[in-house]
């Protein structure tokens, strides 16, 4: 019977590494979108005063409305690729996540019922029955999480108004 909880222990460490894998996953995910911001903020804040000091030396009127809406089109270029970069780092920690979960769900799949069937046999008056609709069950659920995950896949690749990655690198 040492060696059944032993399985459970096993599989429950490994559960926990993949817990650990994903939570520093998304740690190095907030920093990557934290640093966006802060160098998005930075730029911003230096383009402010620049522009400020351009538009004290405005001739006219109509040049200093030229200018503000240059301004207000750089302003929002610049909105729109740290959009698309917090949207890559997104749609990239969704697809780690998803690889991390497949692998987990393929690896512990059959080390689960591994342990599940030493646990069942050691057991007084084993039911055969239990075994076959554990095994069902996990089949289902792993078709259904590759469904699920397929269809993220295709929800996220098709979302309008995201430009392909070479277009965020024009600036």
């Amino acid at each position: 019977m040492a060696g059944k909880s032993e399985n459970f222990s096993d599989l429950n460490r490994r559960n926990m590494e993949a817990a650990m894998r994903l939570a520093q996953m998304s740690i190095e995910n907030s920093q990557r979108v934290m640093t966006l911001q802060n160098e998005l903020a930075r730029e911003m804040f230096q383009q402010g005063v620049e522009n400020a000091r351009n538009l004290t030396s405005a001739k006219d009127p109509q040049q200093l409305m030229q200018l503000r809406t240059q301004y207000a089109q750089e302003t929002a270029q610049q909105m729109m690729v740290a959009a698309q970069k917090v949207a890559e780092i997104g749609n990239d920690a969704r697809a780690e996540f998803t690889r991390m979960l497949t692998e987990q769900l393929a690896s512990g799949n059959q080390e689960m019922v591994d342990a599940f069937q030493g646990f069942f046999k050691s057991m007084p008056g084993q039911n055969t029955n239990i075994m076959e609709v554990m095994q069902q069950s996990m089949a289902t659920a792993n078709s259904a999480f590759e469904q699920i995950a397929q269809a993220s896949a295709a929800a996220f690749g098709g979302m309008p108004g995201v430009a392909p990655k070479s277009a965020a690198k024009k600036k």
